[in-house]
């Protein structure tokens, strides 16, 4: 029996503790809910075939486990169909798993941190339960659950929708284990501890988390370098980063999740998505280092054309000829003939002018690129900020060299607006084309 029932066709849980069913807003739920059953127990409909499920262990567990409702002395009651899903309520919770929890609660306290066993946190119609969750700085929330060996294999079906649905509502998913074939799964951040009686985990000592925890190794790939090039060139000059596995106290992991200096990352390596945990100084370094350059500021956007109008120029442009203008008739003390002026091109079939196009003061254009060379210097002095950033390891330098780094790019940024503009050309393409210049060229 269970008192958490998951109807499938409404989309809700039903609480048979609660008068309401946890659903104020739903008059007669219970009324409606248990007649409806009764009436498809008389014709004989199969329960795996109605739309009650149980909605505690079971679907926590991912498994589809179908019920029944009855009223016993009085009270309500929800049985299982199998008798196999009853006994997966009956199942003690182990001594290993209550010592993770014991030890973890008592971690977080000496962190300064608060926190608590079997939560469940109210999520629109449904709930989240977690083992245990702490309640970490700035509003951080770490939900620690806790698999064991005892757990079967089918209760790992759901694990990747339960981190997904915790995260998504503001719960950092910490899963721990003790077995190898979990820490390996890439459903979700694992760590891993060596497999302990009760009495060695719940008392004061050295816990190591000995999977699930890295450090980041930031080298260069040139001839010099240690590791194979990640990209699949033999040699390409630019900077990787490999993680290492790194072990960790259980202590200090619980500690420094809730306070924000060791994070979740998702690394990715070719076509696979790895998920462990790294130290925030790390997990910034590794952001540097996939990042771009500043952003191009957004196009102006220009006023509304008149209804019907096209923003694009004209394809033909054909030519226009002078319109003839005829002389007045001559008047008294004037010429008898007054030379017409031409009359100007259409601005279509007017030849470029070749001033408007020269380069401002101070962009005297580079005969090797193209581009004006305040452009070239610009982007070299945003290239050195940023690798000077990547080479650096204390934390307030790497904030202030990444400031330097991003008013240098910036300034190139603004410098490649201004002559696109002038030029009346892609920017965006300008961008491209000055980056891939300037880089190749220092290589």
């Amino acid at each position: 029996m269970a008192n958490v029932v998951w109807h499938k066709k409404l989309q809700i849980l039903l609480d048979l503790t609660r008068d309401d069913l946890d659903h104020p807003g739903l008059p007669d739920l219970w009324e409606t809910v248990y007649r409806t059953d009764r009436y498809y127990g008389q014709l004989g409909v199969p329960v795996s075939a109605r739309e009650l499920q149980c909605g505690g262990v079971c679907r926590d567990m991912g498994v589809d486990a179908p019920m029944h409702l009855r009223m016993r002395n009085g009270r309500r009651e929800a049985v299982h169909e199998r008798r196999e899903d009853e006994e997966r309520h009956t199942a003690p919770m182990s001594d290993e798993h209550k010592a993770y929890q014991e030890r973890i609660l008592r971690a977080a306290d000496e962190g300064g941190f608060s926190g608590d066993s079997e939560v469940r946190t109210r999520v629109g119609r449904s709930w989240i339960q977690t083992d245990t969750l702490v309640e970490g700085a700035d509003g951080r929330r770490i939900g620690w659950e806790i698999q064991m060996s005892t757990i079967d294999q089918n209760g790992l079906r759901g694990v990747r929708a339960r981190a997904a649905k915790a995260a998504k509502n503001g719960i950092t998913p910490a899963w721990h284990t003790d077995r190898a074939a979990y820490a390996q799964r890439n459903d979700t951040h694992w760590t891993r501890s060596d497999q302990l009686p009760a009495f060695v985990i719940a008392r004061t000592g050295d816990l190591r988390i000995v999977s699930g925890f890295r450090v980041l190794d930031f080298w260069r790939c040139d001839v010099r370098a240690l590791y194979p090039c990640p990209d699949g060139i033999r040699r390409c000059g630019k900077t990787h980063a490999t993680p290492k596995p790194r072990d960790v106290l259980f202590d200090d992991m619980v500690r420094q999740t809730a306070a924000g200096t060791i994070v979740p990352v998702q690394f990715r390596a070719g076509t696979t998505v790895h998920r462990f945990w790294l130290t925030n100084a790390d997990r910034d370094r590794l952001d540097d280092l996939y990042s771009d350059d500043t952003q191009l500021p957004a196009p102006e956007r220009e006023t509304d054309p008149a209804a019907g109008a096209s923003r694009n120029r004209p394809t033909c442009r054909p030519a226009v000829a002078p319109i003839p203008v005829q002389a007045p008739p001559p008047q008294p003390g004037m010429p008898a003939v007054i030379p017409a002026e031409p009359s100007a091109p259409a601005v279509e079939a007017a030849p470029m002018d070749t001033e408007e196009h020269e380069p401002r003061s101070g962009q005297t254009p580079d005969s090797s690129t193209g581009l004006p060379s305040e452009l070239n210097v610009l982007q070299q002095v945003a290239d050195e900020a940023r690798h000077k950033l990547e080479q650096l390891q204390d934390h307030h330098e790497r904030d202030l060299q990444r400031q330097a780094w991003r008013d240098a790019a910036a300034a190139a940024q603004a410098a490649v607006t201004h002559y696109a503009r002038a030029k009346r050309l892609n920017r965006y393409e300008v961008e491209k084309r000055l980056r891939q210049i300037v880089r190749h060229s220092s290589r």
